[in-house]
């Protein structure tokens, strides 16, 4: 089997590995692979938003399975590309992936489907939403309605600070285009969980739920960013919790999408606060997460390729069932100094010999080879996923091999799984 991945960071790697460990004799191929995905496979020299350059390179090479990892290259109907070179391919369609390329969309969409989810307004005038702003009073979030890379979310605790977040929105010099429509909604408060569903445009096979730590800060204190470490599975997550992400977010979401005529083949990512109103949803993705993904792979001991494959053939999912270790994992991620603000680029990065075992996996990220040495390329650098039988054994997993990597400035979160583990004691999460 040849297979295509879309995509080079942190979650792409987990793709890789995990794939490779379903499907030992499959030839694998990546778009500008990262430092750690290139032992594992053929690099492709493509960006992974070159929607033409990919869909041009697939109609030469004709691979049995494309995945698309990135929301950028979905969101540019990549999938529809595809498709039209009769290419079978795992994500959704453009029309589908609006799910989490217009918050504004997905808001609407969710009104109209009765999905629970915080009351909200979204504006293109920035008078009109400072306005509503000043009658909402805060705390309030301020979002940018497209792609911001998943820092388009904006906590203010003031209406000053909300009017500040609209204004370098709408006038662009936040996020760009991205920001030029804004979603404003109620702070919400509880835990968050995220929950990945596998869908075939009409049924979902859900995946274990996990835990992402947006903050860059220890306490979940400080900016937003990509992700700075996730755990699964959550004990929050009961059999009823699930069933009320099932019936009441994630059916329905299905169902909706349908009937716009944009039905959502591929893996729906629902971001849920559990609220004292019950489950709410934070925000849709329309592709796994990251670094959930890194946490959640190792766990998984049926075959993920097989059900990514069945679905990119017009398979159902109807009746898959997945299996997984019983192990628990937390996934620390790694970041350069001054991340998720400016930060250096090209720096060394030592890794011990003989650091990943059986309980530890690195996922790389932000890595490249620079004749023929690793260092760093992106912010988030690589995440240490720790195993156990307990989530105790595998935070301490995680965080001493986190502390294990030489990255000169970088920095991670001791906490990770804080909620699971209730320890106020965690070692510092600084490296020299």
């Amino acid at each position: 089997m040849n297979v295509l991945i879309v995509g080079n960071g942190g979650r792409e790697h987990a793709l890789l590995w995990k794939m490779r460990r379903d499907d030992p004799a499959a030839r694998f191929y990546v778009t500008r692979p990262n430092g750690g995905m290139l032992d594992d496979c053929v690099a492709v020299d493509l960006a992974p938003t070159d929607v033409e350059g990919i869909a041009a390179w697939a109609a030469s090479h004709r691979p049995d399975l494309t995945v698309v990892g990135p929301e950028a290259p979905l969101a540019a109907g990549l999938v529809d590309r595809l498709q039209r070179e009769g290419l079978p391919a795992f994500g959704p369609t453009a029309s589908a992936a609006r799910i989490e390329s217009s918050k504004a969309y997905a808001k609407d969409l969710m009104t109209r489907a009765g999905v629970p989810t915080a009351h909200y307004r979204a504006f293109r005038d920035r008078d009109a939403a400072i306005a509503w702003v000043e009658a909402r009073g805060a705390p309030i979030v301020v979002k940018a309605s497209g792609l911001a890379a998943g820092k388009g979310a904006v906590v203010c605790a003031s209406v000053a600070e909300a009017i500040g977040a609209v204004t370098e929105m709408v006038d662009g010099t936040a996020f760009g285009a991205a920001g030029h429509e804004v979603v404003i909604e109620e702070c919400m408060e509880g835990p968050e969980l995220s929950v990945f569903a596998i869908c075939d445009g009409r049924h979902a096979a859900l995946l274990l739920p996990a835990q992402d730590h947006k903050r860059v800060g220890e306490g979940d204190t400080g900016p937003n960013t990509g992700g700075m470490g996730a755990y699964a599975p959550v004990s929050m997550a009961t059999p009823d919790v699930i069933a009320e992400a099932r019936g009441r977010v994630i059916e329905p979401t299905l169902a909706a999408l349908a009937a716009d005529g944009a039905p959502f083949r591929g893996l729906l990512y629902a971001g849920l606060m559990s609220t004292s109103e019950g489950l709410k949803v934070v925000e849709f993705n329309c592709r796994f997460g990251d670094p959930e993904t890194q946490a959640l792979l190792p766990l998984m001991s049926s075959s993920l390729l097989q059900l990514m494959a069945d679905v990119a053939s017009g398979g159902s999912v109807e009746d898959a069932t997945i299996e997984w270790s019983g192990q628990r994992a937390v996934t620390t991620v790694v970041a350069s100094g001054g991340y998720p603000g400016s930060y250096e680029r090209g720096r060394p990065i030592t890794i011990p010999a003989g650091l990943e075992d059986d309980g530890l996996i690195l996922f790389h990220a932000g890595t490249s080879v620079r004749d023929g040495a690793l260092v760093s390329s992106g912010g988030r650098v690589l995440a240490a996923t720790g195993l156990g039988t307990t989530v105790e054994d595998a935070a301490a997993r995680s965080r001493k091999g986190a502390a294990s990597i030489d990255l000169e400035g970088s920095f991670f979160r001791s906490d990770i799984g804080w909620r699971e583990t209730a320890s106020d004691s965690h070692d510092q999460g600084q490296t020299p």
